[in-house]
């Protein structure tokens, strides 16, 4: 399924959507701005909760949390000593991690799980526009993958935020 992405769209405090690639709201984002740490409520647009995302305070380097309910789904962490780019993990309880490689900045790279590509999110198929995708395999947990994708976006474009370089 492709997914679609206003490119820095996202600010904790702000509330947005994300679209099928059909153009339409599947998904509602709300950013908690008074709050202690970065937090966002990832929605249907129906309201309902599918999974919450938290600042994890005093950690080295990045670190979110995603809850489904109570349950820790994930934890998305920023690695702090690779030398020719970066990347990230995604802890999933059991041994089902996710690493996502590429070149953030320009919203190029994949999500892989055991070395098989499951999910890619490029800038490319919207050349033109500050507008990204995000297509995810079939079988794979697009609201894991999508809250993932938005976790990745603040860390890496976080100092463009309220600059006015939209």
């Amino acid at each position: 399924m492709r997914y679609v992405l206003k490119q820095q769209l996202f600010s904790w405090g702000d509330d947005f959507c994300i679209k099928d690639d059909q153009g339409r709201d599947v998904f509602f984002v709300d950013g908690r701005a008074f709050s202690i740490g970065e937090k966002l409520s990832f929605q249907d647009m129906g309201g309902n909760e599918l999974a919450f995302i938290s600042q994890k305070l005093l950690s080295w380097g990045p670190t979110y949390q995603i809850y489904r309910g109570s349950q820790l789904a994930a934890v998305v962490k920023k690695s702090l000593f690779t030398f020719i780019h970066c990347k990230f993990t995604v802890d999933v309880p059991g041994p089902d991690d996710l690493e996502a490689e590429g070149d953030f900045l320009d919203h190029e790279y994949s999500f892989s799980r055991g070395g098989r590509t499951v999910a890619c999110v490029s800038k490319q198929w919207f050349s033109w526009t500050d507008t990204y995708g995000v297509d995810i395999a079939d079988g794979e947990d697009d609201i894991l993958i999508l809250a993932s994708t938005v976790v990745i976006d603040m860390v890496c474009h976080g100092d463009r935020r309220g600059s006015g370089n939209g």
